[in-house]
């Protein structure tokens, strides 16, 4: 097994866990933390104390868990739209034929296809297991593929019969899934989150299955605007309003800037995405560290692994 505090760029033999390739090099694990278990008459933190060693390949945990956040009391606005009633848009050309964002859904090749649809299986699993609908998708630097990831995850998603996935463009010092989707945004996330922009007037959905919150607008008070009671109260009203299965956050690099630590507090897990061309060992050592007491770590995907360090299935 690779030290993890090794200094050079964290090669994929350090997760012992099952193994999906495709093109761009993948392999991921989904492990959720055990919470602590609710008993009668008893409280439960939101987030539980779950730290086991990022280096050890553990079995996924079976054990009754109490819910990551608890019910909000919020109802559905009858003056929000409900997700039938929101704007379908198609996506344009682009993303079908060569986007700068590398989409696998658009081709359907199918080794890279079945390695994001073991990623959704297993995430829904677990989500379902313990009631979670948050899930943000972060790296420890930029350029790791976290959009790359949040994108192809909930196309994935989306091609479940009767589910209901929204994929929210948090990364707002950077935003990329309009680009990805090739649809021009309806408004700046800032505005949406602070209640200036309806949800009606700012969500679309690209299929009855995927509904997208999207960016037009660069916020360098990234950290501020999330941590803001304001958002939180629009994302509590989505929520109430269009009852989605999922909610798949792309959010910027967790090292970075305190953006993601600032939305914390509003997540039910977290995908960490590494690049097994760039991110060290230390890294991810210290994400692990960031999340510790506060939001489980589902496991790791590993992007652009190298391709003689993972094994081949046909």
């Amino acid at each position: 097994m690779r030290d993890l505090h090794a200094e050079e760029p964290l090669q994929a033999e350090l997760m012992d866990a099952p193994v999906m390739v495709s093109k761009a090099g993948m392999r991921h694990s989904i492990r959720p933390r055990r919470a602590l278990v609710a008993h009668k008459g008893t409280s439960v933190p939101a987030r539980a104390k779950t730290t086991p060693d990022i280096r050890n390949d553990l079995p996924d945990m079976q054990a009754d868990v109490a819910p990551a956040v608890a019910a909000t009391g919020y109802q559905p606005d009858p003056n929000l739209p409900r997700w039938h009633e929101l704007d379908q848009v198609e996506a344009g050309q682009d993303r079908r034929n060569d986007t700068a964002l590398p989409v696998v859904d658009a081709a359907r090749d199918s080794t890279s296809v079945r390695a994001f649809d073991l990623l959704r299986t297993r995430l829904r699993q677990t989500t379902q297991e313990h009631g979670w609908t948050n899930i943000a998708i972060t790296t420890p630097t930029s350029g790791c593929g976290n959009t790359f990831t949040a994108v192809n995850l909930a196309l994935s998603l989306s091609r479940i019969s009767g589910s209901r996935t929204v994929l929210m463009d948090f990364n707002l010092r950077r935003p990329g899934i309009a680009k990805a989707f090739d649809i021009t945004p309806r408004g700046a996330m800032r505005d949406f989150l602070m209640g200036h922009s309806p949800i009606g007037d700012h969500m679309v959905k690209v299929s009855e299955t995927l509904a997208l919150g999207l960016n037009n607008a660069v916020d360098n008070d990234a950290a501020e605007t999330l941590q803001a009671a304001e958002t939180a109260h629009t994302m509590e009203r989505m929520r109430a309003a269009l009852q989605p299965e999922l909610v798949i956050y792309d959010m910027p690099a967790m090292l970075a800037h305190d953006d993601v630590s600032a939305f914390l507090p509003h997540l039910d897990g977290v995908l960490l995405v590494s690049d097994g061309t760039r991110t060290l060992g230390r890294e991810l050592l210290e994400c692990e560290r960031m999340l510790e007491n506060q939001v489980p770590l589902l496991g790791v995907v590993l992007n652009r692994a190298r391709a003689n360090s993972i094994p081949q299935y046909s």
